[in-house]
């Protein structure tokens, strides 16, 4: 039996375990630099290393990459589930709860909330391991377009 579009898609990732990912069709990915932790349908889990680029004028992990790394892991979760159709954004809810540094290592996982037939809902938590600190949590929409 040929094994299924998400186990295939997790097979494929699954070789990235332990690496910085570098080779991702997603070229904001690609600059974030995350390394791969884990990879299951519908869950993903990446750490970051906050850079200098990363931060804002107060030298913190800038709110807007904040929202970048959720919504980039957050579409790459939806290719582990092995759809067929494609899906897009139409909305992120974020809150945002302690700073992170330049040089922190931050950890982000992705989940499914609901699976609905034309929109799926995930969420994506980010950590700061190292103060065992919660930094964000964010939810998105993602609709079905074919």
């Amino acid at each position: 039996m040929e094994p299924s579009l998400s186990e295939q898609r997790l097979a494929f990732l699954r070789q990235s375990i332990g690496k910085v990912i570098t080779d991702s069709p997603s070229n904001f990915m690609n600059w974030l630099a995350p390394v791969l932790v884990k990879a299951e349908h519908g869950i993903l889990v990446c750490q970051y290393t906050i850079r200098k680029e990363m931060t804002n004028p107060y030298q913190i992990l800038h709110g807007g990459v904040t929202a970048g790394i959720i919504d980039d892991l957050i579409g790459a979760t939806v290719f582990t589930m092995g759809l067929n159709e494609r899906y897009t954004t139409i909305n992120n809810y974020i809150d945002y709860f302690s700073p992170a540094s330049e040089g922190d290592e931050v950890v982000a996982e992705t989940s499914i909330v609901k699976r609905g037939r034309t929109i799926l809902n995930l969420q994506c938590e980010i950590f700061l391991p190292s103060k065992k600190r919660l930094i964000a949590k964010g939810y998105s929409n993602m609709l079905n377009i074919g």
